[in-house]
């Protein structure tokens, strides 16, 4: 038995190195790469719940010494520095002291691949459980555009004889449409010690892990072959990787919604966020943003051209269409928000109808209160933000303003067109408006002088 062969059980202990090291600089942006969102979500996240779901025994971040940023998004992991960016193989090797002593199974994925599953983890840690002659095994996939990718070729019982980065491929390797992912697993007993092996002589002069399969392959051990799915393995290296990235990503997430029992009117331009969450007999519209933090409750139809994001349905509401809600907002059972409305960090109570044209912010509104076309509430005073009160079964008349901080009690009656800057109490009817005049004759009168000005 080879010093390859030495960890037997069917389902060893898993480590998972995540690199998140790189600048990323074809995304030409100050914000590193990992932490660009797809589906409302950094990168970095996706791939860090997509890991945890298959509970490993441990999980090291590789990050650069300029990003403490992307250390605090992973802060509830070990994260270890790469000084400086000589490769994926010296990267891998900065974990090494981390894992001492470790044994089973190390998983190698990258900060920016968030579509990567759990499902082909977990055919990543089968290679390895299951083919007890693997001692490491390579994800692999067909892109539609190989370009850009390191190429894998192939023996003919299927394993893997090397992997050739594609600046030091040959014209032959080149035509070869299996790519290396990048993901890779090994047996912890052979992967450090072999790693201090990779020389830098390529190209790039960097060091780097797929020359590992060459060492393997030399000692006489064999190298397994994952193919996963294109979708999943292609890396983000562009703000057109991104979008690419986020389409394929909202097409999962409204499969998902559909199978759960939504129905979307046309799936195509509803925009959904990873922590979208829908209740029974839900319907939502065309050209809807769900932002994050949106919770949908049973039987509640979201029309045409809203925008919500850190929202709280509950069933049976009512949203549009062109209605926007902003986060902090609760909307009760059976309320109604129309269309041309605004609502940010608000309550609204259940029953209420906020139909049109209106702003409500910073306020907490009963039930069954009625809110009239044009109402305002006037929340900032040019210092500081303040709360509007309104009990229930209060009705606000069209085109109101409310000037916080300001009480309208319960079953009260607000007039049209009032500003309202004192307190109303319960059951009280207010009308602040100015008295209306009527002059005779004043029509005419108005027209004769209009006729006689100059143009």
């Amino acid at each position: 038995m080879s010093e390859f062969s030495k960890d037997n059980r069917s389902d060893a202990p898993l480590a998972v190195i995540v690199l998140a090291a790189g600048h990323g600089t074809r995304m030409q942006s100050e914000v590193p790469k990992v932490l660009h969102q797809v589906g409302g979500l950094p990168m970095i996240d996706h791939v860090l719940d997509t890991v945890e779901a298959v509970s490993p025994d441990k999980v090291v971040v590789v990050i650069g010494p300029d990003m403490g940023d992307v250390g605090r998004a992973c802060r509830h992991h070990t994260i270890v520095v790469q000084e400086e960016r000589l490769g994926t193989g010296h990267a891998v090797l900065q974990a090494s002291a981390t894992l001492k002593g470790f044994g089973g199974n190390i998983l190698v994925v990258f900060g920016d691949t968030p579509l990567l599953t759990a499902e082909t983890i977990l055919l990543m840690k089968r290679a390895l459980d299951v083919n007890r002659k693997n001692i490491l095994a390579v994800l692999g996939f067909e892109p539609e555009i190989p370009k850009g990718y390191g190429r894998i070729r192939c023996k003919r019982d299927g394993t893997i004889e090397a992997i050739i980065e594609e600046l030091d491929a040959s014209s032959e390797d080149l035509k070869t449409t299996l790519c290396n992912s990048g993901v890779m697993i090994f047996r912890s007993e052979v992967m450090f010690k072999e790693l201090v092996k990779v020389k830098n002589q390529n190209v790039k002069g960097e060091y780097y892990l797929t020359d590992l399969v060459s060492l393997v392959r030399d000692s006489g051990e064999k190298v397994g072959l994952v193919v996963g799915l294109s979708d999943e393995l292609q890396g983000i290296n562009s703000r057109m990787d991104l979008a690419n990235a986020e389409s394929i990503l909202q097409n999962r997430l409204r499969v998902r919604a559909m199978a759960g029992g939504v129905t979307l009117i046309d799936p195509g331009t509803t925009w959904l966020s990873m922590d979208t969450t829908f209740g029974k007999d839900v319907t939502i519209g065309p050209n809807v943003f769900l932002g994050k933090s949106v919770e949908v409750g049973d039987r509640v139809e979201i029309k045409a051209f809203s925008h919500l994001e850190g929202v709280k349905l509950a069933n049976d509401v009512v949203v549009g269409p062109f209605a926007r809600l902003r986060p902090g907002t609760m909307i009760g059972s059976g309320a109604k928000v129309g269309n041309f409305v605004e609502i940010k960090a608000a309550c609204i109570g259940s029953a209420t109808k906020v139909g049109h044209l209106t702003y409500i912010g910073d306020s907490n509104v009963g039930a069954g209160v009625n809110i009239g076309a044009g109402t305002i509430t006037c929340n900032y005073d040019g210092l500081r933000k303040h709360s509007t009160e309104i009990g229930d079964g209060a009705f606000i008349g069209s085109n109101t303003a409310l000037v916080a901080p300001v009480s309208i009690g319960e079953n009260a009656i607000v007039g049209a067109g009032s500003v309202v800057t004192d307190d109303i109490e319960e059951d009280e009817l207010s009308v602040t408006r100015a008295e209306q005049k009527h002059l005779k004759g004043g029509a005419k009168r108005w027209r004769g002088r209009r006729s006689t000005d100059k143009p």
